[in-house]
């Protein structure tokens, strides 16, 4: 097996002088990658593989942590132990089970769940054995800034994602982690109910009104704000 490289391509260890600035933002899965293949070079011992595959992932788990926790300090720490974890795991992963994707989803929210056991700040739901309820008032991390808005869009821009993490953050924690997986995250209905063990008809059902939970949550913001 090869060595864990965390300093290149995870996040630093909590214990360095710096810590790295994670995105916030999705980025699309690359058609193109032989994910079965690349986890055996990795298995194999190819340093280039393991490169490959956080460089391809890491965005993702650390928006999947940071849309559940509103924190990106947490959501930093998380994605670390997520790769840690993932790393250790690569062998038990089955093409023929399901897609990586699905695989490395279903991993963090795992990790996810046993974070906030532990941490004991979560009620336990049916669910998701830990509740994620997290103040409104937490901090938000630096969202990827496009260079040609002005600064009065960069400003709406930034108040609108503060505005959505903090509805987030209120949307009960079964309708909230089917919003992020589906409308953040971008999976499909069969994925979804992959990741969280239900049937694919309560995961629309939970979409539907978790969306409907957040819009109503948006309605009330946006008055209050006007």
């Amino acid at each position: 097996m090869p060595a864990l490289n965390l300093p290149a391509n995870t996040p630093p260890g909590r214990e360095g002088p710096g810590r790295r600035q994670w995105p916030a933002e999705r980025r699309p899965e690359a058609p193109e990658i032989d994910w079965p293949a690349l986890v055996r070079r990795c298995l194999d011992g190819d340093h280039g593989a393991w490169t490959e595959l956080v460089v391809s992932q890491q965005r993702r788990v650390y928006a999947l942590c940071y849309r559940f926790t509103g924190s990106p300090h947490d959501a930093e720490d998380l994605t670390q132990d997520v790769f840690i974890k993932l790393y250790g795991n690569l062998h038990s992963f089955d093409a023929a089970r399901g897609g990586f994707q699905t695989w490395v989803t279903t991993l963090t929210r795992n990790l996810l769940v046993d974070h906030f056991r532990r941490s004991r700040q979560q009620r336990v739901t049916d669910s998701m054995d830990a509740g994620w309820d997290q103040g409104s008032e937490s901090p938000r991390s630096e969202p990827i800034v496009d260079q040609r808005s002005t600064p009065l869009e960069q400003a709406m821009r930034n108040d609108l994602e503060h505005m959505v993490q903090a509805a987030l953050a209120k949307v009960s924690p079964e309708l909230r982690e089917a919003v992020i997986l589906r409308d953040l995250q971008d999976m499909d209905y069969k994925q979804i109910a992959e990741v969280l063990g239900i049937p694919q008809g309560t995961v629309k059902s939970r979409i539907s009104r978790g969306r409907a939970e957040l819009a109503r949550l948006l309605e009330r913001t946006k008055g209050q704000v006007m």
